[in-house]
């Protein structure tokens, strides 16, 4: 393959990067680099945002059912589910909501304009390259929701060239089926990956009292499809285009039931959700000279809501759409010096069944970024500013400051700044809105110490401080205010290590997330989360092991109701049997350990949402040489 040569505009970075991948693709198989700190490929050991990367021999190994089951293992952020597969998730990086936080699949946007939900939970992991976890604000360089971090899925891509079909099978609890098939390759200039999965489950029964027609389990089904292509026309010009779709059915319980306003009455309900996520981005990506390397990126993105249900006619759908175009320059402007310069624009766009008094608005920035890598320390500095057809203005700044303390060790300081815009939601839904709502406010404080303990030991240390303000909540008569306000202190550690053969990852978080006027610990945020994973490859075989602790936490912010704490043990094997085929299985929640991430209210009592007990997943897949 002609490769496309990105170090000329990386030479502030350490020489071993230099031999860094020929290609983003490239990049994207390898564990030790990072795009989505600062939009370009860079050594994860330089970056300055603390970050968590599964590759996907990493998915292949830890056998996760779902990309949120994947975030479980990231220290700092914690996954509240209500219900069974396909349900809503409250996505938690370090004490941040989940609006909070920015979702990107291949650099495109994809939450709901009107809820903020991301959609995560509805993404196929079979048509999952990569996951980038990064924790801290990022506003700097993306802009709106990056407060508590950011989230990047990189669809499946072509793992060599000719021809490279592969088919995978499942079966397990609960009714569960699960089929994919794609097909990669390419030559010297020209690279494809083309994926479908289907992916089904009878589900679980996820409430406990309620009404009668809430009794039955709630069913899943996904339906996926991603494409990749990328052609190099020469040494210095590369275009390609990523597509990913993923659409369904999620069946859920409405503990609430439907509200009858002539009789005051309440019924049950069997709803479902018919939902759709979906992003298409193209990209233009050059080598413009030795020292200006350039980006243009041009996408579109819709998330589809149809919420139905099967005991009444009543229906609602939130449609959201967005156009998204970035362009990104990355200077070299000398051995030390570099600077990334570019510009962002979208807009969303809402249709709905519901009537909003405002369906579309846009927004441009630029942004702007300093770095400097010297012996002794180096730094990186940076600024955007949003212009935003709602609010106006709202410009954002990151600091960094890197000290080596020796070949092993390093220390960083960091400050950031963050912001988020308020939903349609927020601001036009018909009465329950108020359009003069500001953006919600942060301010992050962050010290790092890496440090490589030995040749097979490596300990990653965070203590950060996050404070926010004009927080928005919902007061008097369901109108939305900014006037809320939290400080969040946290400390995580990730230790990685290998001994006598076994590859162990431990992830350890410490948080105190608080509502400043009242000194309560904010809603579904455990303090103590530790996530621990060790694997072995003998042979042909590999096993490996899972143990998740979280502690108590609080469903609701007056700290009323209590949410027990819980741990949870889980096992996989793989065999190797011919070097085309291989066997994999999974036990998850060993112990039926009974437990609950978030409560709902049924007559005036608090209730569980239930969680799965003890499951397995038996899959076969095969790799066949054409």
């Amino acid at each position: 393959m002609t490769p496309l040569r990105l170090t000329p505009f990386l030479l502030c970075l350490p020489t071993a990067l230099m031999a860094a991948p020929a290609t983003r693709d490239d990049a994207l198989k390898l564990p030790d680099v990072l795009i989505s700190a600062n939009r370009q490929v860079e050594s994860r050991t330089t970056t300055s945002a603390a970050n968590t990367v599964f590759t996907r021999a990493d998915i292949d190994r830890l056998q996760p059912t779902s990309v949120t089951d994947l975030l479980t293992r990231v220290p700092g952020v914690q996954v509240a589910p209500t219900g069974g597969r396909g349900s809503l998730p409250g996505i938690f990086i370090r004490g941040t909501k989940a609006a909070q936080s920015l979702v990107l699949v291949d650099g495109v946007r994809i939450a709901n304009a009107t809820s903020g939900d991301s959609g995560l939970q509805f993404l196929g992991i079979d048509q999952v390259e990569r996951v980038e976890v990064l924790r801290g604000s990022r506003s700097a360089v993306y802009g709106s929701d990056a407060i508590g971090g950011v989230i990047q899925i990189f669809t499946r891509r072509n793992a060599s060239e000719g021809l490279q079909p592969r088919l995978r099978l499942a079966a397990g609890s609960n009714q569960t089926w699960q089929r994919s098939l794609g097909l990669s390759g390419g030559d010297g200039a020209t690279r494809f990956n083309l994926g479908a999965s289907l992916d089904e489950t009878a589900g679980i029964d996820a409430t406990g009292p309620s009404f009668a027609s809430d009794g039955d389990s709630d069913a899943y089904r996904n339906q996926s499809i991603n494409l990749n292509l990328s052609h190099t026309f020469s040494e210095n010009l590369e275009a390609g285009l990523n597509l990913l779709d993923s659409r369904g059915r999620s069946e859920y319980d409405n503990p609430f039931g439907r509200f009858d306003p002539v009789t005051f009455e309440s019924f049950g309900q069997k709803p479902y959700t018919d939902f759709s996520v979906s992003s298409l981005g193209t990209y233009l990506d050059a080598q413009l000279t030795e020292q200006w390397h350039s980006r243009l990126e041009l996408a579109h993105s819709e998330n589809r809501d149809d919420k139905r249900d099967k005991l009444s006619s009543e229906a609602s759908v939130f449609n959201t759409y967005r156009d998204q175009v970035t362009w990104q320059n990355d200077l070299a402007l000398d051995e030390r010096n570099s600077l990334l310069l570019g510009g962002d624009w979208y807009q969303d766009r809402v249709h709905a069944s519901t009537d909003f008094d405002v369906d579309s608005r846009w927004n441009r920035a630029a942004f702007v970024q300093h770095r400097f890598a010297g012996e002794r320390f180096s730094t990186e500095v940076g600024v955007r500013r949003d212009q935003n057809q709602q609010f106006g203005g709202q410009t954002t700044w990151s600091a960094n400051l890197t000290v080596p303390v020796n070949t092993d060790n390093d220390v960083l300081l960091s400050y950031s700044e963050g912001f988020r815009a308020p939903t349609f939601n927020d601001l036009y839904y018909p009465q329950f809105s108020n359009p003069n709502l500001d953006p919600e406010r942060s301010k992050s404080y962050e010290l790092q110490w890496r440090s490589q303990l030995s040749a097979s030991t490596r300990l990653e240390t965070s203590l950060y401080r996050t404070d926010l303000r004009d927080a928005i909540i919902f007061g008097e008569g369901s109108v939305p205010r900014n006037v809320a306000s939290a400080r969040i202190n946290g400390l995580e550690m990730a230790l990685h290590q290998e001994l006598f053969g076994w590859q162990a990852q431990l992830g350890l978080a410490f948080t105190d997330p608080r509502d400043r006027d009242s000194g309560h610990t904010l809603a579904r945020r455990a303090r103590r989360t530790l996530s621990l994973d060790l694997d072995r490859q003998f042979d042909n075989f590999s096993v490996g092991g899972s143990w998740q602790a979280v502690s108590a936490s609080f469903d609701d912010e007056a700290n009323r109701n209590r949410l027990g704490g819980y741990g949870l043990l889980g096992l996989r094997g793989s065999w190797e049997a011919t070097p085309e085929v291989s066997v994999a299985l999974k036990l998850d929640n060993l112990l039926d350990k009974g437990y609950s991430r978030a409560l709902y209210s049924f007559e005036g009592d608090s209730q569980a949402y239930r969680e799965e007990g003890r499951t397995w997943l038996l899959s076969l897949t095969w790799t066949p040489t054409l």
